[in-house]
């Protein structure tokens, strides 16, 4: 869901959606305002140009170390939440979930320039975790709108401290690009969400709570023929198919002792802590399960770069605090870790086009009020 960018527990989050999709707070750590909230005008070179739908560079917004790989930076959405932005085939559109104008987060469709850009879901329930099929002409996503048309109440954080809620009622969703002929592929009172596509459309992978844990589970695009991938206790999330569809990535952690216990515990009052989360890999099957990443921090967002080789993602690593996140690539194997991103302010969600030219992302950079989430695409150097 769309975590939107708080932090989590120890990590900044997004509040938004679901974690990769991410779930409903995986903009990242604790509700804290973001630490650089932006100028109330902004002084980079044509920022906000929506009124005209152009795309405006923004390479002053760039450090030297994000101009290594990233170049013609462009801000897509300029207002309130909006994140887990993911391109159609052809790259031509994005897919995202945004709470500007609306009560809860609905899904939006834009132009990769940020034009044109257009409600599909119905504006009842919560949604989160959209994608589009490879036809372009149909999309996936998850919502709470037949379990109650009304936007969920938010966690008792005086509780339960920092949590992020794993809601009841997420079923997905399929329907027509413009936002008809809504078909639900899943029909129960447990989270299912965090839906994304293989490359050619015929197989879905998700997450949901259904047996009593966060799991990973696949289906026919059509809701048939579901298989539970996971088994460990811990929060199974984020998934996404390779290139070929032989692996998916996902975000993982097993708890133990006390923690398991209370992990367990907050599961069934539908709460989940982020505070550690380690980046992981399996053959689509669920076999051959390894992590990727050791480094005990807050690691989510995962998605493979088009060689199906390395895989790019979000992490508080770098921060002792654990309250900023920025973008990481690494190999599938854990090797060579490069830092992509150091503004900071939460970067997450990222997602390149299937040629690898662009890359989009989700950032507090720049932002006019606290919290603020905002869509940005940039240009990738190899």
């Amino acid at each position: 869901m769309m975590h939107r960018v708080k932090l989590l527990g120890a990590v900044v989050g997004l509040a938004l959606v679901g974690f990769g999709c991410e779930t409903e707070e995986a903009r990242g750590p604790a509700p804290e305002p973001s630490k650089a909230s932006g100028p109330e005008k902004p002084n980079g070179a044509g920022l906000d140009d929506r009124t005209t739908g152009k795309e405006t560079a923004q390479d002053s917004l760039l450090s030297p170390l994000e101009s290594k790989h990233l170049r013609n930076l462009r801000q897509l959405t300029f207002a309130a939440e909006n994140a887990e932005a993911y391109f159609s085939a052809d790259g031509e559109k994005l897919i995202f979930q945004s709470s500007e104008g609306v009560e809860c987060d609905q899904i939006f469709i834009m132009n990769r320039d940020g034009s044109d850009r257009h409600m599909v879901s119905d504006g009842a329930g919560k949604t989160t975790c959209s994608y589009f099929f490879p036809d372009g002409k149909r999309v996936l996503y998850a919502t709470t709108r037949f379990f109650d048309a009304d936007c969920p109440a938010p966690p008792d954080y005086q509780k339960y401290g920092y949590v992020w809620p794993i809601y009841k009622g997420y079923d997905i969703v399929v329907a027509d690009a413009d936002g008809s002929k809504v078909h639900r592929l899943t029909e129960n009172e447990s989270y299912d969400a965090e839906g994304t596509l293989d490359t050619p459309g015929e197989r879905i992978v998700f997450t949901s709570d259904r047996d009593g844990d966060l799991e990973i589970y696949s289906m026919n695009a059509d809701g048939s023929n579901v298989q539970r991938l996971t088994h460990s206790v811990g929060p199974d999330g984020g998934p996404f198919y390779s290139p070929d569809g032989t692996k998916i990535v996902f975000r993982a952690h097993v708890p133990e002792g006390a923690e398991r216990d209370r992990y367990l515990e907050l599961i069934r009052e539908h709460l989940f802590v982020p505070t550690q989360l380690e980046i992981c890999v399996m053959n689509a099957d669920g076999s051959g399960r390894h992590e990727v990443t050791h480094n005990g921090k807050a690691n989510f967002a995962p998605f493979w770069h088009p060689d199906g080789k390395r895989i790019i993602f979000a992490s508080n690593m770098h921060d002792p605090n654990g309250r900023d996140f920025d973008l990481y690539m690494i190999n599938e194997d854990g090797t060579g870790l490069e830092r992509i991103t150091d503004d900071p302010n939460f970067d997450g969600f990222p997602m390149f086009t299937r040629d690898g030219r662009y890359l989009v992302f989700a950032s507090n950079r720049h932002n006019r009020a606290p919290h603020d989430t905002n869509v940005f695409i940039a240009e990738w150097v190899q």
